[in-house]
């Protein structure tokens, strides 16, 4: 699709008068920002707009079903909960917890009190829970039970009471409460709500920071309802340009995804949660990835789209061509988190039945909205992550000097618009690194073509720079990809006396495949330099260990191979 195209489409969706009218509106940092003038002011008012689904199916897990009126309820009862343990305006209340039903709730309960809900990670230890606690300054903490184990001798010394979410223990803390028990003290009675406006904190959520303790970007109401809106928009013009009808959802078949990442990221938070709000999607949530059991998932609750991390749509991809299976209720694979292998991309439609893929690129900080490209754009240009959205603006800039260098160059991404974040909770020397005149450093690397595609290259700092020539780690994970009998790959650098940095990778064979290094080497080098292609291949029969998003534990991975060196194995 010509990017003329896809602007005069754009152009007549957000006109004056239209569904997506979008004006300039001054932020309260002072910069301006574009804007949707029927976009609902805070996530309490999307919340409030479900009333309309009533008893329509919002939740699966397992043999449980929740509908958009049993959360409403769960929410205003557990609202009132918290109100009770003296949660108030400008409190924060933190989420630790698996993909449970409870998760909707607890994650709008406490706005409702125009409190700041705090979504900290899984998969953290008791240690960096209590972290996440403290430097957020919570009040209260909603866990389940098996969290609950790591942080419940911490919670009296940092002041915390926790609601217990599927917790079936009797000997609690006496700050420690039921979900159950305080659900049921309250009354069934509407949504309670305190005056909040769209420029009123709402939402941290944690990032990995690369010295010292994790970030928690802050988002305004209005910073997360423009992620959603922007999806819409670009939505909506796809399928206009494509020539697709239009559904009016939910009243014609329903858009039913699957949930196979965290919902304490922004992927699984605001591409799966939130958005189904809009429109009375349905969700069905695993309690943990396994490819077989998401398969038989798929075709018995007719899923028609899954949006997951590229290792797992890979996973997906692979057990159904093994298995024979066709998965023919999926419309859509869609993508993010990190960058997937084209063969990947042109794997989707070929083993999948009527699947197109998808993808997108997006931070935390930016609300997980940046770009996004679909077919049949996407198996054209594989390894683009698509056009920006109309609500952001972008640009490539030289990290060394800071200048818009010129299209095709490769520098570092910065972006503004309404979807991205405020800052750093409590961390004004971090916030001024990452912010610079309204624009936010991404720190990736990326480069726009001629049609105006983005194409993220890699992050800053996980370029090897091997005798003075820059390489892209993720450029030589696609091409690993590529060899034959190749499952799983990730690259790095590893110290070199001679060259400075050498390049080493770790390889997962698929089953049965026969692989060596020097095949290996050689089929990569029709795709890349001979200075690209790694000096160091160690292969490992088990998969690659991975982080909670569903990425690669690259950190992990590299300091186990360079323990293996320095060990003589």
């Amino acid at each position: 699709m010509s990017a003329k195209a896809r602007k005069e489409v754009l152009a007549s969706l957000t006109a004056a008068g239209a569904a997506y009218e979008i004006v300039e509106r001054q932020m309260p940092d002072g910069s301006v920002c574009r804007v949707v003038s029927s976009a609902p002011d805070t996530l309490l008012d999307l919340l409030a707009g479900t009333a309309q689904f009533g008893d329509y199916e919002y939740i699966s897990y397992r043999d449980e079903i929740y509908t958009f009126a049993d959360v409403l309820d769960q929410t205003a009862r557990l609202a009132e909960a918290l109100s009770r343990l003296g949660v108030r305006q400008g409190d924060r209340v933190a989420i630790c917890m698996r993909n449970y039903p409870e998760w909707p709730a607890a994650f709008f309960a406490p706005m409702a009190l125009g409190a700041i809900t705090v979504s900290l990670n899984g998969w953290w230890s008791g240690e960096e829970i209590a972290y996440g606690l403290r430097d957020a300054g919570a009040t209260t903490l909603i866990v389940d039970g098996e969290r609950l184990e790591r942080i419940e001798s911490e919670l009296e010394e940092l002041g915390v009471e926790a609601i217990a979410v599927r917790c079936d223990r009797t000997d609690l803390s006496e700050n420690v409460h039921l979900w159950d028990r305080v659900l049921g003290q309250s009354s069934p009675a509407p949504l309670r709500r305190v005056p909040i406006s769209g420029d009123d904190d709402c939402l941290m959520l944690y990032t990995s920071g690369s010295t010292g303790g994790p970030k928690a970007a802050i988002s305004t109401h209005c910073n997360v309802i423009h992620a959603l809106v922007g999806w819409e928009i670009e939505h909506r013009a796809q399928a206009m340009l494509r020539g697709d009808p239009i559904p009016r959802e939910p009243f014609d078949v329903q858009f039913r995804m699957l949930v196979t990442i965290p919902l304490f990221h922004v992927t699984a938070c605001h591409v799966c949660m939130l958005t189904a709000l809009r429109f009375g999607r349905r969700l069905t949530l695993m309690y943990k990835w396994d490819a077989d059991e998401a398969i038989e998932i798929i075709d018995r609750d007719r899923i028609t789209h899954f949006i997951s991390v590229p290792t797992i749509t890979g996973d997906l991809v692979r057990t159904a061509e093994a298995r024979g299976r066709t998965l023919p209720s999926l419309l859509a694979v869609g993508g993010g988190g990190s960058h997937r292998p084209a063969k990947q991309v042109l794997a989707i439609p070929e083993v999948l039945e009527n699947a197109h893929p998808g993808t997108g690129w997006g931070m935390t900080e930016t609300n997980a909205i940046g770009t996004q490209i679909g077919p049949p754009d996407y198996v054209r240009v594989p390894t683009s992550s698509g056009r920006p959205s109309i609500l952001m603006d972008m640009k490539i800039v030289d990290p060394e000097d800071g200048q818009e260098v010129e299209p095709g160059d490769t520098g570092e991404l910065w972006v503004r618009g309404s979807p991205v974040v405020r800052g750093y909770w409590n961390k004004p020397d971090a916030t001024a690194r990452a912010f610079q005149d309204g624009w936010f450093r991404t720190g990736d690397l990326a480069y726009f073509d001629d049609e105006e595609f983005i194409y993220v290259v890699d992050r800053i700092k996980d370029i090897v720079i091997r005798g003075g020539e820059n390489i892209s780690c993720l450029k030589v994970e696609d091409a690993l990809y590529q060899c034959e009998g190749v499952a799983e790959a990730v690259a790095f650098g590893i110290p070199d006396e001679r060259l400075g940095e050498e390049l080493a990778a770790v390889v997962v064979p698929r089953k049965g495949a026969k692989v060596s290094a020097d095949r290996l080497r050689a089929e990569m080098e029709r795709h890349l330099g001979s200075f690209e292609v790694p000096a160091n291949i160690v292969f490992r029969d088990t998969p690659l260990p991975r982080m909670a998003t569903g990425k690669f534990a690259k950190r992990h991975i590299r300091e186990a191979f360079l323990s293996q060196i320095s060990n003589g194995r």
